[in-house]
């Protein structure tokens, strides 16, 4: 890999990817290239976790690296409303729809430097190694995706627990990774969450189809596509301060759909 992958990724404000050209084996075979350094980045990260030394400083700049790797293969990623994270005290709930692997581990290295940070993830993914440490040190919370009512109360009981802390929480409502917005899969248990605890949801809409999704046993590692852009947005923070959060529901959908519809999703 070209030493660009260790250049500072500055979040501070929008961000759009520099105009960086792939060039040789990156160019010709841009899946190859990234994994590698995705393999080598998960076993760093691992074995530290293991170690109970990975810190939230660490989980930073793991995500930013592999932000860089895939700039590196040809992948041009876009990030704005910056602004709505940075203007919203306290912990919140990002509610997002959900495509691909890559918003997993890109997005704490835009939101961690902010707000300390947790997902609601899979059970299964614990599992997997290297990568399941590095979850583990997060304090994620973790579901098994088999009974929707139990997976409801475990996150309104952890998620509360986590922003009472604290802690702002991620969640992807979509109970599988979808291009489109299935609006009737797209269910409120984020609304549900932060109006429980008191706290403000921030719309996330992204787009990552470039990080594609295998048919074979290892399906979050699909095929990587540098002609395919990258788009994550943050929408204001919605706040629920009556009724059951129908309303707010219906803004986040909104929110994520028009911004799908202009990345001709």
């Amino acid at each position: 890999m070209d030493n660009s992958s260790n250049d500072i990724v500055d979040f501070t404000n929008n961000y759009i990817s520099p105009n960086y050209q792939a060039v040789g084996l990156t160019r010709q075979f841009p899946s190859l290239c990234f994994y590698k350094e995705l393999l080598f980045e998960f076993i760093r990260a691992g074995i530290k976790a293991r170690g109970g030394k990975y810190t939230p400083a660490d989980w930073v700049k793991s995500s930013k690296k592999i932000l860089k790797y895939l700039e590196v293969v040809g992948v041009k990623i876009s990030i704005d409303g910056i602004e709505n994270i940075l203007q919203t005290k306290g912990p919140c709930v990002f509610v997002g729809n959900h495509m691909s692997s890559l918003e997993t581990f890109i997005l704490p290295g835009i939101v961690q430097p902010f707000k300390d940070t947790t997902f609601v993830v899979k059970k299964s993914l614990l599992k997997v190694p290297c990568l399941g440490n590095v979850l583990k040190a997060r304090n994620p919370i973790a579901l098994d995706r088999t009974n929707p009512r139990e997976d409801l109360v475990k996150v309104l009981e952890e998620g509360t627990a986590s922003l009472q802390s604290g802690r702002s929480v991620i969640v992807f409502p979509q109970s599988k990774r979808s291009l489109a917005l299935d609006e009737k899969q797209f269910n409120s248990i984020g609304v549900k969450l932060a109006k429980r605890a008191g706290v403000p949801v921030i719309p996330l809409a992204l787009r990552t189809d470039a990080w594609g999704m295998s048919s074979s046993f290892i399906k979050d590692f699909g095929v990587i596509n540098p002609n395919l852009p990258v788009y994550f947005s943050f929408g204001k923070a919605l706040y629920i301060e009556e009724g059951n959060g129908k309303k707010e529901q219906e803004e986040l959908i909104s929110f994520i759909r028009a911004k799908l519809q202009s990345w001709n999703i």
